[in-house]
Protein backbone atom coordinates (compact mmCIF):
# COMPACT_ATOMS: atom_id res chain seq x y z
CA UNK A 1 0.00 0.00 0.00
CA UNK A 2 1.10 3.53 -0.66
CA UNK A 3 1.88 5.46 2.50
CA UNK A 4 1.29 9.09 3.49
CA UNK A 5 0.36 11.32 0.62
CA UNK A 6 -1.40 8.70 -1.53
CA UNK A 7 -4.50 10.86 -1.78
CA UNK A 8 -2.57 14.11 -1.57
CA UNK A 9 -0.46 13.06 -4.53
CA UNK A 10 -3.67 12.38 -6.43
CA UNK A 11 -4.80 15.99 -6.21
CA UNK A 12 -4.00 16.48 -9.85
CA UNK A 13 -6.08 17.05 -12.93
CA UNK A 14 -8.36 14.10 -13.68
CA UNK A 15 -8.72 12.62 -17.09
CA UNK A 16 -10.57 14.69 -19.67
CA UNK A 17 -13.04 11.86 -20.16
CA UNK A 18 -13.96 11.77 -16.47
CA UNK A 19 -14.44 15.52 -16.33
CA UNK A 20 -16.53 15.66 -19.52
CA UNK A 21 -18.86 12.97 -18.17
CA UNK A 22 -19.72 15.16 -15.18
CA UNK A 23 -21.87 18.28 -14.75
CA UNK A 24 -18.74 19.70 -13.13
CA UNK A 25 -16.85 19.55 -16.43
CA UNK A 26 -16.31 23.30 -16.54
CA UNK A 27 -14.49 23.30 -13.18
CA UNK A 28 -10.77 23.33 -13.77
CA UNK A 29 -8.21 22.40 -11.17
CA UNK A 30 -6.79 25.54 -9.63
CA UNK A 31 -10.00 27.52 -10.16
CA UNK A 32 -11.20 29.73 -7.28
CA UNK A 33 -13.92 28.09 -5.21
CA UNK A 34 -16.15 29.02 -2.28
CA UNK A 35 -19.78 29.33 -1.25
CA UNK A 36 -20.65 31.75 -4.05
CA UNK A 37 -19.16 29.45 -6.68
CA UNK A 38 -21.17 26.53 -5.30
CA UNK A 39 -24.38 28.56 -5.49
CA UNK A 40 -23.62 29.48 -9.08
CA UNK A 41 -23.05 25.82 -9.99
CA UNK A 42 -26.26 24.62 -8.30
CA UNK A 43 -28.30 27.44 -9.83
CA UNK A 44 -26.96 26.78 -13.33
CA UNK A 45 -27.50 23.03 -12.97
CA UNK A 46 -31.13 23.59 -11.94
CA UNK A 47 -31.78 25.31 -15.26
CA UNK A 48 -30.66 22.23 -17.18
CA UNK A 49 -32.80 19.11 -17.71
CA UNK A 50 -32.06 16.48 -15.11
CA UNK A 51 -29.48 13.90 -16.19
CA UNK A 52 -28.58 11.08 -13.83
CA UNK A 53 -24.85 10.44 -13.44
CA UNK A 54 -23.50 7.40 -15.20
CA UNK A 55 -23.56 4.45 -12.82
CA UNK A 56 -20.61 2.58 -14.27
CA UNK A 57 -19.61 0.65 -11.17
CA UNK A 58 -18.75 -2.95 -12.15
CA UNK A 59 -21.27 -5.52 -10.93
CA UNK A 60 -18.63 -7.26 -8.83
CA UNK A 61 -18.47 -4.12 -6.64
CA UNK A 62 -22.13 -3.14 -6.80
CA UNK A 63 -23.18 -6.62 -5.66
CA UNK A 64 -20.92 -6.72 -2.61
CA UNK A 65 -22.72 -7.87 0.56
CA UNK A 66 -22.56 -5.57 3.57
CA UNK A 67 -19.87 -7.54 5.39
CA UNK A 68 -17.46 -7.61 2.45
CA UNK A 69 -18.02 -3.95 1.65
CA UNK A 70 -17.37 -3.00 5.29
CA UNK A 71 -13.95 -4.65 5.01
CA UNK A 72 -12.85 -1.98 2.50
CA UNK A 73 -11.14 0.78 4.42
CA UNK A 74 -8.95 3.68 3.50
CA UNK A 75 -5.29 3.39 4.41
CA UNK A 76 -5.01 5.63 7.52
CA UNK A 77 -1.64 6.87 6.30
CA UNK A 78 -3.40 8.21 3.23
CA UNK A 79 -6.18 10.16 4.96
CA UNK A 80 -6.48 13.81 4.03
CA UNK A 81 -4.75 16.17 6.51
CA UNK A 82 -3.22 13.29 8.48
CA UNK A 83 -0.35 14.45 10.70
CA UNK A 84 -0.99 18.13 9.95
CA UNK A 85 -2.36 19.07 13.42
CA UNK A 86 -5.60 20.41 11.98
CA UNK A 87 -7.92 18.64 14.43
CA UNK A 88 -9.65 16.59 11.73
CA UNK A 89 -8.72 13.99 9.14
CA UNK A 90 -10.82 12.80 6.21
CA UNK A 91 -11.22 9.29 4.79
CA UNK A 92 -12.62 9.15 1.24
CA UNK A 93 -15.08 6.26 0.99
CA UNK A 94 -15.12 3.55 -1.65
CA UNK A 95 -18.12 2.71 -3.81
CA UNK A 96 -19.89 -0.63 -3.42
CA UNK A 97 -22.81 -2.42 -1.72
CA UNK A 98 -25.73 0.10 -1.79
CA UNK A 99 -23.36 3.04 -2.23
CA UNK A 100 -23.02 2.77 -5.99
CA UNK A 101 -23.61 6.36 -7.14
CA UNK A 102 -20.34 8.24 -7.79
CA UNK A 103 -19.54 11.35 -5.75
CA UNK A 104 -16.84 13.69 -7.03
CA UNK A 105 -14.47 14.81 -4.26
CA UNK A 106 -12.46 18.02 -4.27
CA UNK A 107 -10.04 19.67 -1.85
CA UNK A 108 -9.89 23.46 -1.45
CA UNK A 109 -6.51 24.97 -0.59
CA UNK A 110 -5.92 28.71 -0.38
CA UNK A 111 -9.29 29.32 -2.00
CA UNK A 112 -8.60 27.10 -5.01
CA UNK A 113 -9.94 23.64 -5.77
CA UNK A 114 -8.31 20.40 -6.83
CA UNK A 115 -10.13 17.23 -7.81
CA UNK A 116 -9.32 14.14 -5.78
CA UNK A 117 -8.51 11.30 -8.17
CA UNK A 118 -9.32 7.72 -7.17
CA UNK A 119 -6.26 5.58 -6.46
CA UNK A 120 -6.74 1.89 -5.55
CA UNK A 121 -3.42 1.97 -3.69
CA UNK A 122 -4.98 4.24 -1.08
CA UNK A 123 -7.44 1.56 0.07
CA UNK A 124 -7.17 -1.68 2.00
CA UNK A 125 -9.46 -4.30 0.47
CA UNK A 126 -9.24 -7.13 2.98
CA UNK A 127 -9.79 -10.43 1.15
CA UNK A 128 -11.10 -8.70 -1.97
CA UNK A 129 -8.82 -8.46 -5.00
CA UNK A 130 -7.97 -4.78 -5.53
CA UNK A 131 -8.84 -3.08 -8.82
CA UNK A 132 -6.00 -2.97 -11.35
CA UNK A 133 -3.76 0.10 -11.20
CA UNK A 134 -5.20 2.97 -13.20
CA UNK A 135 -8.80 1.94 -12.49
CA UNK A 136 -11.08 4.84 -11.50
CA UNK A 137 -14.03 3.64 -9.43
CA UNK A 138 -14.61 7.11 -7.91
CA UNK A 139 -15.90 7.67 -4.37
CA UNK A 140 -19.17 7.36 -2.47
CA UNK A 141 -18.64 9.95 0.28
CA UNK A 142 -16.37 10.81 3.20
CA UNK A 143 -15.76 9.85 6.81
CA UNK A 144 -14.56 12.52 9.27
CA UNK A 145 -12.30 11.85 12.24
CA UNK A 146 -11.56 14.17 15.14
CA UNK A 147 -8.50 14.27 17.36
CA UNK A 148 -7.31 10.73 18.22
CA UNK A 149 -8.21 9.22 21.60
CA UNK A 150 -5.59 6.89 23.13
CA UNK A 151 -3.86 6.78 19.78
CA UNK A 152 -6.98 5.63 17.95
CA UNK A 153 -8.83 7.60 15.28
CA UNK A 154 -12.07 9.00 16.71
CA UNK A 155 -14.80 8.84 14.10
CA UNK A 156 -17.28 11.72 14.33
CA UNK A 157 -19.29 11.91 11.08
CA UNK A 158 -20.06 10.21 7.76
CA UNK A 159 -21.53 11.78 4.61
CA UNK A 160 -22.60 8.91 2.33
CA UNK A 161 -25.64 7.72 0.40
CA UNK A 162 -28.31 10.06 -0.99
CA UNK A 163 -27.96 13.23 1.09
CA UNK A 164 -27.65 11.24 4.32
CA UNK A 165 -25.12 12.03 7.01
CA UNK A 166 -24.54 10.95 10.59
CA UNK A 167 -22.54 12.38 13.45
CA UNK A 168 -21.91 11.73 17.12
CA UNK A 169 -20.31 13.27 20.17
CA UNK A 170 -17.36 11.92 22.10
CA UNK A 171 -17.96 8.40 23.53
CA UNK A 172 -21.15 7.88 21.54
CA UNK A 173 -22.10 5.42 18.78
CA UNK A 174 -23.99 6.18 15.59
CA UNK A 175 -27.78 6.33 15.73
CA UNK A 176 -30.10 8.99 14.32
CA UNK A 177 -29.38 9.96 10.70
CA UNK A 178 -29.85 13.37 9.05
CA UNK A 179 -30.55 14.39 5.47
CA UNK A 180 -29.30 17.54 3.81
CA UNK A 181 -32.48 17.70 1.69
CA UNK A 182 -35.64 15.60 1.59
CA UNK A 183 -38.35 15.71 -1.08
CA UNK A 184 -41.86 14.26 -0.93
CA UNK A 185 -41.44 12.39 2.34
CA UNK A 186 -44.54 10.33 3.24
CA UNK A 187 -46.17 11.54 0.02
CA UNK A 188 -48.64 9.42 -1.94
CA UNK A 189 -46.75 10.37 -5.11
CA UNK A 190 -43.72 8.55 -3.77
CA UNK A 191 -40.54 9.88 -2.20
CA UNK A 192 -37.93 11.57 -4.37
CA UNK A 193 -34.36 10.94 -3.27
CA UNK A 194 -31.83 13.74 -3.83
CA UNK A 195 -28.16 12.84 -3.66
CA UNK A 196 -24.72 14.34 -3.23
CA UNK A 197 -23.18 14.88 -6.63
CA UNK A 198 -19.95 16.42 -5.38
CA UNK A 199 -18.28 17.31 -2.09
CA UNK A 200 -15.59 19.94 -1.55
CA UNK A 201 -13.45 19.74 1.60
CA UNK A 202 -11.59 22.88 2.65
CA UNK A 203 -8.21 22.29 4.23
CA UNK A 204 -8.57 23.54 7.83
CA UNK A 205 -6.09 25.94 9.33
CA UNK A 206 -3.64 24.45 11.83
CA UNK A 207 -5.37 23.77 15.15
CA UNK A 208 -8.80 24.65 13.76
CA UNK A 209 -10.49 21.43 14.97
CA UNK A 210 -13.27 22.04 12.43
CA UNK A 211 -13.75 21.46 8.73
CA UNK A 212 -15.78 23.30 6.10
CA UNK A 213 -17.72 21.23 3.57
CA UNK A 214 -19.47 22.28 0.37
CA UNK A 215 -21.95 19.88 -1.25
CA UNK A 216 -23.70 19.95 -4.61
CA UNK A 217 -27.05 18.16 -4.43
CA UNK A 218 -29.01 16.98 -7.46
CA UNK A 219 -32.41 15.41 -8.07
CA UNK A 220 -35.14 15.18 -10.68
CA UNK A 221 -37.05 18.24 -9.48
CA UNK A 222 -34.40 20.31 -7.68
CA UNK A 223 -30.75 21.04 -7.06
CA UNK A 224 -29.28 22.41 -3.85
CA UNK A 225 -26.11 23.84 -2.35
CA UNK A 226 -25.11 22.87 1.18
CA UNK A 227 -22.40 24.80 3.03
CA UNK A 228 -21.53 23.22 6.38
CA UNK A 229 -18.96 23.48 9.15
CA UNK A 230 -18.40 20.35 11.25
CA UNK A 231 -16.98 20.90 14.77
CA UNK A 232 -16.20 17.63 16.60
CA UNK A 233 -15.98 17.60 20.39
CA UNK A 234 -17.82 16.66 23.56
CA UNK A 235 -20.76 17.87 21.50
CA UNK A 236 -20.48 17.72 17.72
CA UNK A 237 -21.94 20.85 16.12
CA UNK A 238 -22.74 21.25 12.44
CA UNK A 239 -23.58 24.73 11.16
CA UNK A 240 -25.32 24.51 7.81
CA UNK A 241 -26.87 26.67 5.13
CA UNK A 242 -29.02 24.95 2.53
CA UNK A 243 -30.16 26.72 -0.65
CA UNK A 244 -32.71 24.90 -2.79
CA UNK A 245 -33.21 25.61 -6.50
CA UNK A 246 -36.46 24.25 -7.93
CA UNK A 247 -36.38 22.62 -11.36
CA UNK A 248 -40.09 21.91 -11.02
CA UNK A 249 -42.80 23.10 -8.64
CA UNK A 250 -42.14 21.79 -5.11
CA UNK A 251 -44.81 21.49 -2.42
CA UNK A 252 -43.23 18.98 -0.03
CA UNK A 253 -39.69 20.04 0.85
CA UNK A 254 -38.05 18.59 3.97
CA UNK A 255 -35.52 20.76 5.83
CA UNK A 256 -33.54 19.54 8.83
CA UNK A 257 -34.85 16.04 8.15
CA UNK A 258 -33.78 13.22 10.45
CA UNK A 259 -34.69 9.58 11.04
CA UNK A 260 -34.23 7.14 13.89
CA UNK A 261 -35.28 3.70 15.09
CA UNK A 262 -38.03 2.88 17.56
CA UNK A 263 -39.09 -0.77 17.82
CA UNK A 264 -40.71 -1.03 21.25
CA UNK A 265 -40.57 0.49 24.71
CA UNK A 266 -42.55 0.87 27.94
CA UNK A 267 -45.29 2.92 26.29
CA UNK A 268 -46.00 0.48 23.44
CA UNK A 269 -44.74 -3.11 23.77
CA UNK A 270 -47.62 -4.74 21.87
CA UNK A 271 -46.70 -8.38 21.20
CA UNK A 272 -42.92 -8.03 21.14
CA UNK A 273 -41.20 -11.28 22.12
CA UNK A 274 -37.71 -10.10 23.05
CA UNK A 275 -35.38 -10.73 25.98
CA UNK A 276 -34.65 -7.00 26.14
CA UNK A 277 -37.09 -4.66 27.93
CA UNK A 278 -36.84 -1.99 25.21
CA UNK A 279 -35.32 -1.46 21.76
CA UNK A 280 -35.05 2.12 20.50
CA UNK A 281 -32.38 4.71 19.71
CA UNK A 282 -34.69 7.72 20.01
CA UNK A 283 -37.48 8.09 22.55
CA UNK A 284 -39.38 11.09 21.23
CA UNK A 285 -39.71 14.31 19.29
CA UNK A 286 -38.90 17.52 21.16
CA UNK A 287 -40.10 20.88 19.81
CA UNK A 288 -39.80 24.46 20.98
CA UNK A 289 -42.39 26.43 19.06
CA UNK A 290 -42.14 30.00 17.84
CA UNK A 291 -44.22 31.08 20.87
CA UNK A 292 -41.68 29.34 23.19
CA UNK A 293 -44.00 26.44 24.08
CA UNK A 294 -41.89 23.35 24.78
CA UNK A 295 -43.46 20.11 23.54
CA UNK A 296 -42.53 16.46 24.02
CA UNK A 297 -44.11 13.84 21.80
CA UNK A 298 -43.13 10.23 22.60
CA UNK A 299 -42.82 8.14 19.45
CA UNK A 300 -44.28 4.69 18.87
CA UNK A 301 -44.01 1.80 16.46
CA UNK A 302 -47.57 1.95 15.09
CA UNK A 303 -49.72 -0.73 13.52
CA UNK A 304 -50.37 1.55 10.54
CA UNK A 305 -48.52 4.52 9.06
CA UNK A 306 -49.02 7.64 11.18
CA UNK A 307 -48.33 11.23 10.08
CA UNK A 308 -48.55 14.04 12.64
CA UNK A 309 -48.36 17.71 11.62
CA UNK A 310 -47.42 20.42 14.14
CA UNK A 311 -48.08 23.78 12.52
CA UNK A 312 -45.83 26.64 13.57
CA UNK A 313 -44.16 29.86 12.52
CA UNK A 314 -40.46 30.54 13.02
CA UNK A 315 -39.79 27.47 15.20
CA UNK A 316 -37.05 27.74 17.83
CA UNK A 317 -35.94 24.14 17.45
CA UNK A 318 -36.88 20.49 17.07
CA UNK A 319 -35.19 17.12 17.22
CA UNK A 320 -35.35 13.39 17.80
CA UNK A 321 -33.91 12.76 21.26
CA UNK A 322 -32.71 9.76 23.21
CA UNK A 323 -33.66 10.45 26.82
CA UNK A 324 -32.98 6.94 28.13
CA UNK A 325 -29.33 7.19 29.17
CA UNK A 326 -28.93 4.16 31.43
CA UNK A 327 -27.99 0.71 30.17
CA UNK A 328 -30.60 -0.80 32.47
CA UNK A 329 -33.31 0.53 30.15
CA UNK A 330 -32.19 -1.78 27.34
CA UNK A 331 -29.86 -4.43 28.83
CA UNK A 332 -28.14 -4.74 25.46
CA UNK A 333 -24.35 -4.80 25.79
CA UNK A 334 -23.80 -4.87 22.03
CA UNK A 335 -26.09 -2.20 20.58
CA UNK A 336 -25.77 0.23 23.51
CA UNK A 337 -28.85 2.24 22.59
CA UNK A 338 -28.24 4.49 25.61
CA UNK A 339 -25.13 5.81 23.84
CA UNK A 340 -26.91 6.87 20.65
CA UNK A 341 -26.92 10.63 20.01
CA UNK A 342 -29.81 13.03 20.26
CA UNK A 343 -30.09 15.38 17.29
CA UNK A 344 -31.38 18.92 17.84
CA UNK A 345 -31.92 21.37 14.98
CA UNK A 346 -31.91 25.07 15.83
CA UNK A 347 -32.98 27.40 13.00
CA UNK A 348 -30.79 30.43 12.36
CA UNK A 349 -33.00 33.31 11.30
CA UNK A 350 -36.71 33.11 10.54
CA UNK A 351 -38.06 30.09 8.68
CA UNK A 352 -41.55 31.51 8.30
CA UNK A 353 -44.74 29.45 8.37
CA UNK A 354 -44.77 25.69 8.08
CA UNK A 355 -44.92 22.59 10.23
CA UNK A 356 -42.76 20.06 11.98
CA UNK A 357 -43.93 16.81 10.44
CA UNK A 358 -43.54 13.49 12.26
CA UNK A 359 -43.81 10.20 10.38
CA UNK A 360 -44.10 6.91 12.30
CA UNK A 361 -43.75 3.81 10.13
CA UNK A 362 -44.65 0.26 11.24
CA UNK A 363 -41.52 -1.84 11.64
CA UNK A 364 -40.64 -5.38 12.70
CA UNK A 365 -36.87 -4.92 12.78
CA UNK A 366 -34.41 -2.72 14.64
CA UNK A 367 -32.43 -2.14 11.43
CA UNK A 368 -35.18 0.15 10.10
CA UNK A 369 -35.11 3.91 10.68
CA UNK A 370 -38.88 4.05 11.03
CA UNK A 371 -39.30 7.44 12.71
CA UNK A 372 -38.84 10.59 10.58
CA UNK A 373 -39.09 14.26 11.56
CA UNK A 374 -38.53 17.36 9.45
CA UNK A 375 -39.60 20.95 8.84
CA UNK A 376 -42.00 21.38 5.93
CA UNK A 377 -42.34 24.99 4.73
CA UNK A 378 -45.93 26.07 4.11
CA UNK A 379 -45.22 28.05 0.95
CA UNK A 380 -44.65 25.93 -2.17
CA UNK A 381 -41.74 26.69 -4.46
CA UNK A 382 -42.44 27.55 -8.09
CA UNK A 383 -40.23 26.14 -10.82
CA UNK A 384 -37.17 28.37 -11.03
CA UNK A 385 -37.57 29.55 -7.44
CA UNK A 386 -34.91 29.60 -4.72
CA UNK A 387 -35.12 29.23 -0.93
CA UNK A 388 -32.41 29.32 1.76
CA UNK A 389 -32.50 27.81 5.25
CA UNK A 390 -29.74 28.16 7.85
CA UNK A 391 -29.57 26.00 10.97
CA UNK A 392 -27.31 24.54 13.62
CA UNK A 393 -27.31 20.86 14.55
CA UNK A 394 -26.31 19.58 17.98
CA UNK A 395 -25.33 15.89 18.15
CA UNK A 396 -25.04 15.22 21.87
CA UNK A 397 -26.27 13.42 24.94
CA UNK A 398 -28.69 16.22 25.81
CA UNK A 399 -29.64 19.12 23.52
CA UNK A 400 -29.30 22.74 24.63
CA UNK A 401 -32.42 23.64 26.58
CA UNK A 402 -34.10 27.03 26.26
CA UNK A 403 -36.37 26.52 29.24
CA UNK A 404 -36.23 25.56 32.91
CA UNK A 405 -39.44 23.58 32.62
CA UNK A 406 -39.46 20.01 33.92
CA UNK A 407 -39.21 17.41 31.18
CA UNK A 408 -40.92 14.10 30.52
CA UNK A 409 -38.65 11.25 31.58
CA UNK A 410 -40.93 8.30 30.88
CA UNK A 411 -44.25 7.41 29.30
CA UNK A 412 -45.93 4.07 29.99
CA UNK A 413 -49.27 2.66 28.93
CA UNK A 414 -51.22 -0.51 29.55
CA UNK A 415 -54.65 -2.04 29.86
CA UNK A 416 -57.20 0.16 31.60
CA UNK A 417 -59.88 -0.68 34.16
CA UNK A 418 -62.44 -1.93 31.64
CA UNK A 419 -63.30 -2.32 27.98
CA UNK A 420 -61.09 -0.37 25.58
CA UNK A 421 -59.75 1.93 28.26
CA UNK A 422 -56.00 2.52 28.36
CA UNK A 423 -54.04 3.55 31.42
CA UNK A 424 -51.20 6.05 31.08
CA UNK A 425 -48.38 6.93 33.47
CA UNK A 426 -46.29 10.01 32.64
CA UNK A 427 -43.25 10.94 34.73
CA UNK A 428 -41.80 14.47 34.84
CA UNK A 429 -38.52 15.63 36.41
CA UNK A 430 -36.75 18.96 36.77
CA UNK A 431 -35.89 21.88 39.01
CA UNK A 432 -39.37 23.38 38.63
CA UNK A 433 -40.79 20.40 40.54
CA UNK A 434 -38.39 20.78 43.48
CA UNK A 435 -40.14 23.87 44.86
CA UNK A 436 -42.66 22.63 47.43
CA UNK A 437 -44.52 25.97 47.34
CA UNK A 438 -45.05 25.72 43.60
CA UNK A 439 -46.27 22.14 43.82
CA UNK A 440 -48.93 23.05 46.41
CA UNK A 441 -50.92 24.76 43.68
CA UNK A 442 -49.83 22.33 40.98
CA UNK A 443 -52.61 21.07 38.75
CA UNK A 444 -52.70 18.87 35.66
CA UNK A 445 -54.45 19.87 32.46
CA UNK A 446 -55.27 16.67 30.59
CA UNK A 447 -57.39 16.39 27.46
CA UNK A 448 -58.28 13.94 24.72
CA UNK A 449 -59.63 14.73 21.26
CA UNK A 450 -61.72 12.72 20.71
CA UNK A 451 -62.22 10.51 23.75
CA UNK A 452 -62.61 11.03 27.50
CA UNK A 453 -60.06 11.35 30.32
CA UNK A 454 -60.86 9.58 33.59
CA UNK A 455 -59.31 8.82 36.98
CA UNK A 456 -56.59 11.48 36.98
CA UNK A 457 -54.07 11.25 39.81
CA UNK A 458 -51.06 13.46 40.53
CA UNK A 459 -48.20 12.27 42.75
CA UNK A 460 -45.59 15.04 43.37
CA UNK A 461 -42.20 14.19 44.86
CA UNK A 462 -40.54 17.58 45.48
CA UNK A 463 -37.67 15.95 47.36
CA UNK A 464 -36.84 14.08 44.12
CA UNK A 465 -37.79 17.02 41.90
CA UNK A 466 -40.24 14.82 40.07
CA UNK A 467 -43.94 14.19 39.62
CA UNK A 468 -46.03 11.30 38.30
CA UNK A 469 -49.36 11.75 36.55
CA UNK A 470 -51.70 8.80 36.01
CA UNK A 471 -54.96 8.75 34.08
CA UNK A 472 -57.15 6.60 31.90
CA UNK A 473 -58.26 7.21 28.34
CA UNK A 474 -61.67 5.99 27.22
CA UNK A 475 -61.57 6.12 23.42
CA UNK A 476 -65.12 4.87 23.01
CA UNK A 477 -65.42 3.64 19.45
CA UNK A 478 -62.71 5.96 18.10
CA UNK A 479 -59.69 4.66 16.19
CA UNK A 480 -57.39 7.58 17.07
CA UNK A 481 -57.17 10.00 20.01
CA UNK A 482 -54.83 12.97 20.46
CA UNK A 483 -53.80 13.40 24.11
CA UNK A 484 -52.36 16.47 25.79
CA UNK A 485 -50.97 16.96 29.31
CA UNK A 486 -49.21 19.81 31.09
CA UNK A 487 -48.62 20.59 34.78
CA UNK A 488 -49.15 24.18 35.89
CA UNK A 489 -48.55 26.07 39.12
CA UNK A 490 -49.76 29.58 39.96
CA UNK A 491 -51.12 29.80 36.44
CA UNK A 492 -47.75 29.10 34.81
CA UNK A 493 -46.51 25.90 33.16
CA UNK A 494 -44.13 23.87 35.29
CA UNK A 495 -43.48 21.24 32.64
CA UNK A 496 -43.12 20.86 28.92
CA UNK A 497 -46.34 19.89 27.15
CA UNK A 498 -46.75 16.15 26.67
CA UNK A 499 -48.53 15.10 23.47
CA UNK A 500 -49.46 11.57 22.45
CA UNK A 501 -51.40 9.91 19.65
CA UNK A 502 -53.25 6.78 20.72
CA UNK A 503 -54.22 4.20 18.12
CA UNK A 504 -55.45 0.64 18.75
Amino acid sequence: MRGAGAFAASLAAGSAAAQNASPLASLADGAPFGADALLDIARALSKQPYAAPANDLPESWAALPRERYAAIRGNPNAFLFRGEDRGVTIEPLHRGFVFTRPVQLYVIEDGRMRRLVYDPAAFEFGNLPPPPPGTDLAFSGIRIFGDPVDGQNREVAVFQGGTFFRAMARAQTYGVTARALALRLADNRGEETPYFRALWIERPSVGAKAVNLFALIDSESATAALVATVRPGDVTIIDAQLTVFARAALDNVGVGAMSGMYLFGPNERRSQDDVRPAVYEISGLKMVRGNEEAIWRPVVNPQTLQISIFGDENPRGFGLLQRSRDQIWFQDDEQRFERRPSLWVEPIGDWGAGAVQLVEIPSDSEVNKNIIAYWRPKAPMAAGGEATFAFRQFWWWWPPERTKLAIVTQTRSGKGSSGRRRRFVVDFAGEALGDARATVEMAPTVSASPGAILNVRVMPFPERKSCRVMFELDPGSESMCELRLVLTGSGQPLTETWLYRWTP
